[in-house]
């Protein structure tokens, strides 16, 4: 099972990101999948994410600024970030998770992408 991210950068405040997420061995579609960050110092925070049946959810620190998507037939996950803050800074990665909003990794860690908000 592998889990690539990618899509991050250096951003305004402001500005917006689409990251993705692709995966081999696993079918986006057919589990509970999210979005973590991790930022220096502080604990892995869940961000957002979306079940089998297509129910999403995101944190209330995001919540009306990130969208959770899917496309199946790239079997990717897709976060899109809009109104960005100097605090959404961190090391963005997919992994499973509970909804609404519990932290259950189940797979290995893949790549990570860096999302840098300068103010």
């Amino acid at each position: 099972v592998q889990l690539q991210a990618s899509g991050g950068g250096l951003v305004q405040v402001g500005g917006s990101l689409r990251l993705s997420c692709v995966a081999s061995g696993i079918t986006i579609s057919r589990n509970d999948v999210g979005w973590y960050r991790q930022a220096p110092g502080k604990q892995r925070e869940l961000v957002g994410g979306i079940t089998a049946g297509g129910m999403t959810n995101c944190a209330e620190s995001v919540k009306g600024r990130f969208t959770v998507s899917r496309d199946n037939a790239k079997n990717t996950l897709v976060l899109q970030m809009n109104s960005l803050k100097p605090e959404d800074t961190a090391i963005y990665l997919c992994n499973t998770f509970n909804y609404p909003n519990g932290d259950w990794v189940k797979l290995p860690w893949g790549r990570g992408t860096q999302v840098t908000v300068s103010s």
